[in-house]
């Protein structure tokens, strides 16, 4: 078996995981998951209502992005982009203006509400983030992160929202 695919010692007990990319990354993203969950709920926001904040607000964001460029940013459908601003609208945190050189196309901005709510939930979603590489020295923590983002940036054309899905058969579609 090669030490790519061979299982991961088991830790206190827990059943190990699979030493692949797929299952290393699925339970990575698990962790990270329900850490911006617990971080979040306080503020009742979900991890990707807090990915549209972040990416919309003033200080560090790009505000006056539209939901198409949103979508392809957050890596998720166009129709989720438009639930989560739908979402987002009515809790009063985001404004949509049409926008003007395309008149399909919404402009998207925080709210003043919106960018308190930002400002107010960054310290705990960043400790929660923090804590997750608190199990790896100062020097491992960029080296993951660094080695987290040329994976991603070389695997760009396989970075497809809805990829992997299953098909809906024509029978299952009526």
């Amino acid at each position: 078996m090669s030490a790519l695919a061979s299982p991961a010692p088991a830790l206190s007990g827990v059943t190990p995981v699979r030493r692949t990319p797929m299952s290393l990354s699925r339970r990575f993203f698990q962790i990270c998951t329900a850490a911006a969950a617990d971080a979040l709920a306080a503020h009742r926001l979900t991890p990707m209502e807090s990915g549209v904040l972040a990416y919309l607000n003033r200080a560090t964001g790009q505000p006056g992005i539209d939901q198409n460029t949103l979508a392809e940013r957050m890596g998720i459908d166009r129709s989720h982009v438009s639930l989560l601003i739908e979402r987002l609208a009515g809790m009063g945190l985001v404004d949509r203006q049409i926008n003007p050189e395309n008149r399909r196309a919404h402009v998207l901005r925080l709210t003043p509400a919106g960018e308190k709510l930002y400002a107010r939930s960054r310290p705990t979603f960043n400790a929660g983030q923090q804590k997750i590489l608190d199990v790896l020295r100062p020097a491992e923590r960029d080296m993951l992160l660094d080695l987290l983002v040329r994976v991603v940036e070389g695997n760009r054309i396989l970075a497809r929202p809805g990829a992997g899905r299953r098909k809906r058969s024509a029978s299952s579609a009526k």
